[in-house]
């Protein structure tokens, strides 16, 4: 297991690797909390820091250039990075994955492939492909070099947030949470926030090692890893990393409450984290400084409707 670790070290090689590649996004607070407004990263996400550091830690590309297997935010951020550096990009997702993301994938460049009804047939057809072509696959959220670049969050928001102890991520894959326990592992706390539709983190956790779960729900789309990545599971153990749940419908009031409160527009995996304070799936103890990652913001600008209206349909899973 110890191969698919990564530390507080590796998480600032990553910093200094993809320092001017990468937005250092702001942070603001309000009535005693504090927002990461990483939605505003290059592509709309996160998955920007992790997809330099990738393709920049491997040196020398070969003409096939880059692959990934994503149901939108990962390939996005792998497509920028290619282009970046001018080198191929080809993106496996999904045959019903979300039509805004599909369309920002071939606008950056990508050349991209619709395969199958859930990501795991993407990913079996990405793995193959690079393999046979010699391209470099970057997966999205478990390889040492991706979860150390999404962990670069981190260690931001222990340099803007003097006394910083709980910060409040949405987990998926892992591969964010991953690399923020990692970089600040011993300074403060992390909290992973899932939907109970796609309970990875609290499964793995619950089962001593990462397991099968079913995913269904409204984050699906950018939450719906059916399995939580070895490397998370393994600095979830070392960091004592906390699981909270929470309901379909408290991401989507959280995801209105962001708009209508500081018109900030995320996608529904991005609300997640805030969901828990919301519904209280998350209570901070009294003085608790408390950060919360807004995650992504790749989603349709129609669905975000007032609280008197109809919520957003729930997504298919990925």
């Amino acid at each position: 297991m110890l191969e698919r670790m990564i530390s507080t070290s590796d998480v600032e090689r990553a910093a200094a690797r993809i320092e001017g590649h990468v937005r250092r996004t702001p942070v603001f607070g309000d009535d005693g909390v504090w927002f990461k407004l990483e939605h505003l990263q290059h592509t709309g996400s996160f998955k920007a820091r992790g997809a330099f550091n990738r393709i920049i830690a491997a040196g020398e590309l070969s003409a096939a250039g880059v692959v990934a297997a994503s149901g939108g935010n990962a390939g996005l951020a792998v497509a920028h990075a290619a282009r970046e550096f001018g080198v191929a990009a080809r993106v496996y997702v999904p045959v019903n994955a979300p039509a805004v993301k599909v369309a920002k994938l071939r606008q950056l460049g990508a050349a991209v492939e619709l395969v199958g009804d859930k990501y795991a047939d993407a990913y079996d057809a990405a793995v193959k492909d690079a393999a046979d072509r010699g391209a470099l696959f970057c997966h999205a959220y478990d390889q040492p070099e991706i979860c150390a670049g999404q962990g670069t969050v981190g260690l931001e928001l222990l340099a803007d947030l003097d006394g910083l102890d709980t910060i409040l991520v949405a987990v998926g894959g892992g591969g964010l949470m991953a690399g923020i326990a990692a970089a600040v592992e011993g300074r403060a706390r992390v909290v992973g926030v899932e939907p109970r539709t796609a309970p990875t983190l609290h499964a793995a956790l619950a089962a001593g090692e990462p397991v099968p779960v079913e995913v269904s729900g409204v984050a699906a789309d950018s939450l719906g890893a059916s399995r939580l990545g070895d490397i998370a599971f393994a600095v979830a153990v070392r960091a004592e990393v906390g699981s909270v749940l929470v309901d379909d419908a408290a991401i989507v009031s959280a995801r209105l409450a962001l708009w209508d409160r500081y018109r900030l527009a995320v996608e529904p995996g991005g609300a997640t984290a805030y969901a828990a304070l919301l519904a209280g799936a998350y209570r901070p103890e009294p003085g608790e400084r408390v950060a919360v990652l807004l995650c992504g913001a790749n989603t349709d600008p129609a669905t975000l409707t007032s609280p008197t209206t109809a919520p957003p349909a729930a997504r298919t899973p990925r």
